[in-house]
C-alpha cells in the first residue's frame, strides 16, 4: 500500500511539472510574435501598424496550439529535463525542422500577412526559449549543487574510473543530483590519448596503475568504476588496485542494466565480491528457459532453500500455470511464499510441508497436483554434519531422491531435475558421495522409466548461499574478526545463485535423458584471497584490524576442489551454451545398483556404525575415498 501511494505521489509531481512546462510555453509562444513585431519596427510599439497587431492576434491561438501538439508528439513533455542532454536536444530540433513546413500551410490557409523578418525573429525566440525553458532547471541544479558542494565541508571527494559515454552521464547526474554530496575531483582513463585533458572541468589523471597516488593526491574518499563494457578480468584487475586505497568502491550497473541510456547516482551500488571473481556472468537462453516453464506445473522440492528458493523465483517470472513448493522446514517455506505472493499476486501458488523421505506424502502429492517437471532441491549438503550423521545423508538424499523420482515417474512428470554438486566428483565426504549415488539413481530411473526424461545438474559453490563462506565471513567481520579460513591454500569454484538457477532451468530445456549437466565456472578461487577482499571491502586491513585465523580442514573436506569440467574426458560433450557441458550417463548394472541401495537402506536404519555405511557408500561408489582413511595413507 505505501509503495502505491509513493508511485502515485511520484506522478502527481510529474504530472505538475509537465503542467508549468507547459504554461511556460504558452506564454513565450504568445509573446515571441509580439516581441518580434517590436523588435522589427525598432523597438517603438508606436510605429507598429494596427494591421499588423490585428493578424498577430489572430495568429496566435493557432500558433501555439499547433506549437504544442508538435511539442508532444516529439516527445517534449517526456523527458526529465533535470537529466537533459543532447537526446532532448535533438528531439527539440526535429520539432522545429518540423513546425516550418507546416507553419508555412497554416499562413497559406489562414492568409496571413506579416513581414517576413518577424517569421524569423519569431521563430528565432520560440526555438531560444524552448531549448532555455528546458535546460534551465539542469543549470540552476547544476550552479546550485557546485555552490553546495563547495560550501559543504562533508562532500565526499570522489574519483571516477572511466572517461567513456557511462562516465560522462554520471558526471553529469551527480552535477544536478540533491541526494548525494559528491565532489568528483578526478578521472582515471586507461586511454593515453585522454591523458591530461578534462571532462567538464574535472581532469583525467592517469591511468589504473596511477590510482593509489591520484588517490591520495586529490585526498579521494569514494571511487566510482564507471565502465559497464569492462569484461570480468579487467574488472577484477582495476578494481583489485581502486580496493588497495582505502577509499569506498561503488561500480555503476552492468550494459544489460543500462538500457535507458542513462546512469544515475541512484543505481550505483557498492563492490562486492562477485565484482573480484574474475569470470564474466554466465548467459543462458531465457526463451528456452520459458518455453520449459511457461504453462506448466511446476514441483520445486526444498523450495525454501537457498537454491529451491531462486528457482521459485525465476519460475514464478517464466508464468507456470501452477508453482508447487514442498519444503520439510516451514519458516523458509513460508518466507519464499510470502515472498512470491506480494511479487507475483496472479501467480498460482502451492505451499506444502513435508518430506521427501515419506513415501505416502510424496505420490499423494504427485497425484493430486499432476505437476509437469519436478526440480528436486531437498537435500542435506552440510559436508561436516553429514560426516558424523551418514545414515541421514542415505535417508534424506539417496532414498529422498529414489522415493521421489519414482514416484514422479509413476504420476505422468514429463521432467525430473536433480540438484548436485562438485563435491560428487571423487568425493572425499559422506555428503558428496552421496548425491554421487543420487545422480546415479537419476540415471537408472531414466533408464526404468522412458516416459520421464531424468537429469542432474552439477555445480560448484554458490555465493551466498545457505552455510556458505561469505554469509560467515559478514558475521565475522560486523563483529570484529577473526576470520575463519580452514586451510591457506584451499580453493573453490564459486558461481552466483541466480546463475546457479539458471543452468538448473536451461537444462531442463537440453536434457534428453540421463545426463549430467556441468558448468564450465572458470577459475578456482582461494577462500584467503576472499576472506582478505571482504575484509578490504568492509574498509579494513586484515591480520591488522581483523585478524584472519586458520582452523584446519573440517572432516571430509578437500583442500583442492575437483574440476567440474574435463574437458579431455572422453564422455564430455558440449551444449548450445558455451558455458555447459554434459557428462554421459554412467555404465551401471541395474539390478545390482538396486540390490545396493537395498542395503544402504538397511543399514541407515539400522544401528550400525559410520564406517560400515562409508564401506557400502564404496562399494557403489569406487572413487569414494573417505577423509579418514587419505589422511591414514
Amino acid at each position: 500500500m505505501e509503495k502505491k501511494k509513493t508511485v502515485s505521489q511520484t506522478r502527481t509531481k510529474l504530472y505538475i511539472r509537465t503542467l508549468i512546462i507547459v504554461f511556460f510555453d504558452i506564454v513565450t509562444l504568445s509573446l515571441s510574435g509580439f516581441v518580434a513585431l517590436w523588435v522589427r519596427f525598432d523597438f517603438s510599439i508606436n510605429q507598429i501598424p494596427a494591421n499588423f497587431l490585428e493578424t498577430q492576434i489572430r495568429m496566435t491561438p493557432m500558433v501555439v496550439a499547433s506549437f504544442l501538439i508538435i511539442y508532444y508528439f516529439c516527445k517534449l513533455y517526456h523527458s526529465v529535463w533535470r537529466f537533459a542532454s543532447v537526446s532532448e536536444l535533438s528531439r527539440i530540433v526535429l520539432a522545429y525542422v518540423i513546425i516550418v513546413p507546416v507553419f508555412i500551410v497554416e499562413h497559406l490557409v489562414g492568409g496571413f500577412h506579416m513581414p517576413r523578418s518577424t517569421y524569423l525573429i519569431a521563430y528565432t525566440l520560440d526555438f531560444l526559449t524552448c531549448v532555455a525553458i528546458r535546460f534551465s532547471y539542469r543549470i540552476f541544479r547544476y550552479w546550485a549543487n557546485r555552490r553546495r558542494t563547495a560550501r559543504t565541508d562533508d562532500a565526499e571527494r570522489v574519483m571516477v574510473i572511466g572517461a567513456g559515454s557511462a562516465a560522462r552521464e554520471l558526471l553529469a547526474d551527480i552535477s544536478v543530483s540533491e541526494r548525494v554530496r559528491y565532489q568528483v575531483v578526478c578521472i582515471i582513463d586507461d586511454n593515453v590519448n585522454n591523458r591530461g585533458k578534462y571532462i567538464g572541468n574535472i581532469p583525467i589523471v592517469g591511468g589504473r596503475d596511477d590510482i593509489p597516488e591520484m588517490a591520495v593526491k586529490y585526498d579521494v574518499t569514494r571511487i566510482i568504476f564507471a565502465i559497464p563494457s569492462a569484461d570480468a578480468a579487467t574488472r577484477k584487475a582495476i578494481l583489485n588496485i581502486a580496493k588497495s586505497t582505502g577509499c569506498k568502491l561503488q561500480v555503476i550497473p552492468g550494459l544489460s542494466q543500462l538500457a535507458s541510456g542513462e546512469v544515475h547516482v541512484t543505481q550505483l551500488r557498492d563492490v562486492d565480491i562477485t565484482d573480484l571473481l574474475g569470470r564474466g556472468e554466465i548467459h543462458v537462453n531465457n526463451e528456452e528457459i520459458f518455453e520449459a516453464i511457461h504453462g506448466k506445473t511446476i514441483l520445486v522440492t526444498g523450495g525454501g532453500g537457498s537454491i529451491g528458493s531462486e528457482l521459485c523465483r525465476q519460475i514464478a517470472a517464466a508464468g507456470p500455470r501452477q508453482l508447487i513448493i514442498f519444503d520439510i522446514y516451514e519458516n523458509n517455506a513460508y518466507d519464499i511464499q510470502q515472498e512470491l505472493r506480494h511479487d507475483y499476486p496472479e501467480l498460482n501458488l502451492v505451499t506444502l510441508i513435508g518430506s521427501v523421505r515419506n513415501t505416502n506424502r510424496v505420490n499423494w502429492l504427485l497425484r493430486a497436483y499432476k505437476p509437469d517437471v519436478v526440480y528436486h532441491a531437498a537435500a542435506h549438503k552440510h559436508v561436516p554434519l553429514m560426516e558424523d550423521s551418514p545414515d541421514e545423508a542415505i535417508k534424506n538424499n539417496v532414498l529422498g531422491t529414489l522415493k521421489m523420482g519414482t514416484a514422479a515417474a509413476e504420476n505422468g512428470v514429463k521432467r525430473f531435475l536433480l540438484i548436485s554438486t562438485d563435491k560428487a566428483v571423487n568425493p572425499t565426504n559422506v555428503m558428496g558421495a552421496s548425491k554421487r549415488i543420487c545422480e546415479l539413481v537419476i540415471q537408472m530411473l531414466d533408464r526404468k522409466y522412458p516416459g520421464t526424461t531424468f537429469c542432474a545438474v552439477r555445480f560448484g559453490n554458490v555465493l551466498g548461499s545457505n552455510g556458505s563462506v561469505i554469509p560467515l565471513f559478514k558475521k565475522q567481520i560486523a563483529a570484529g574478526g577473526p576470520v575463519t579460513v580452514t586451510d591457506k591454500n584451499i580453493i573453490r569454484y564459486f558461481m552466483t545463485i541466480p546463475e546457479a538457477v539458471s543452468l538448473v532451468l536451461q537444462a531442463g530445456h537440453y536434457a534428453k535423458g540421463g545426463e549430467i549437466f556441468v558448468l564450465d565456472m572458470g577459475e578456482p578461487v582461494k577462500i584467503d584471497d576472499m576472506a582478505r577482499r571482504m575484509i578490504e571491502l568492509s574498509g579494513f586491513t586484515p591480520d591488522v584490524d581483523i585478524e584472519i585465523v586458520y582452523t584446519g580442514l573440517r572432516p571430509g573436506e578437500k583442500l583442492y576442489e575437483e574440476t567440474l569440467i574435463d574437458k579431455e574426458h572422453k564422455h564430455l560433450s558440449e551444449t548450445a551454451n558455451s558455458t555447459i557441458f554434459v557428462e554421459d550417463p554412467y555404465p551401471l548394472d541395474d539390478a545390482w545398483f538396486m540390490d545396493e541401495l537395498k542395503k544402504l537402506e538397511n543399514a541407515s536404519k539400522s544401528e550400525v556404525s559410520g564406517d560400515k555405511i562409508r564401506a557400502l557408500i564404496r562399494e557403489v561408489v569406487p572413487t569414494f575415498v573417505p577423509d579418514r582413511d587419505r589422511k591414514k595413507a
